[in-house]
């Protein structure tokens, strides 16, 4: 029986694509670099019957890590220069971000990157099941709204892809300024089969060691919001 083509789901995306005027140089980072630092094909119009990445050619059979909404690319940069033997992928929909990043990779030199400007969910159909070693949601849109908590990363629309995604044993680090926010976290990110990493206050009360502070968590501590840093390993 020949298989047949997958049919793209109705997803509804309720961020933002681009926001202020590029800059000129942004504009040239996006046509000069965006493409040669592309997963592969993610989107549905050159990949449709979501033929899986393959990540030993996009990275030589290192450990793939993957960041989630990586905002200006600060932190997906710094781990990206401290973790040379990793491969790291960072998806990102806002373009301005993207442009943002582009312009830390080039400064930086690092090339173990790849970055998906688009819907994480997107990159999710693609990757290999249980093919990446670290995972990363740092600040993600709040949604603070009762209302619109529904369109949160931490739902279960988002969460059994990314551990599907992830290798047993593997670790999800979370980083959010918003206590319900928190709340959520901690009871959604369990029921997808992870099992949170804390003995005590200390344990998402400071930042983990390699931690490189953001713009948008400077952002919080300038406004008095508390971060918090939550890690959940991926049940085997």
């Amino acid at each position: 029986m020949r298989n047949q083509t997958p049919q793209r789901p109705r997803r509804n995306f309720y961020g933002r694509f681009k926001g202020k005027t590029l800059k000129p140089s942004q504009k040239t980072y996006l046509s000069e670099d965006l493409e040669a630092l592309s997963p592969g094909a993610v989107d549905w119009e050159s990949n449709p019957e979501r033929a899986p990445l393959d990540l030993q050619a996009l990275f030589g059979g290192r450990d793939v890590w993957l960041e989630v909404g990586f905002g200006g690319g600060e932190h997906l940069v710094h781990q990206a220069a401290c973790n040379p033997g990793i491969g790291i992928i960072g998806a990102e929909p806002y373009i301005n971000g993207v442009a943002m990043l582009l312009g830390k990779i080039r400064q930086a030199g690092v090339e173990n990157l790849a970055v998906h400007p688009g819907d994480a969910r997107d990159l999710f159909d693609v990757l290999p099941e249980a093919s990446i070693s670290r995972a990363f949601l740092l600040y993600p849109d709040p949604w603070p709204k009762t209302r619109h908590h529904r369109r949160r990363f931490v739902t279960q629309e988002h969460l059994e892809p990314l551990a599907r995604a992830l290798k047993p044993g593997s670790i999800f680090r979370v980083a959010t300024d918003i206590p319900d926010y928190v709340r959520q976290t901690l009871e959604e990110v369990p029921r997808a089969g992870f099992e949170w990493l804390a003995e005590g206050p200390t344990d998402w009360r400071e930042p983990w060691g390699d931690w490189i502070s953001t713009r948008y968590e400077q952002k919080a501590l300038r406004e008095g919001r508390v971060p918090h840093y939550l890690t959940f390993r991926r049940k085997g």
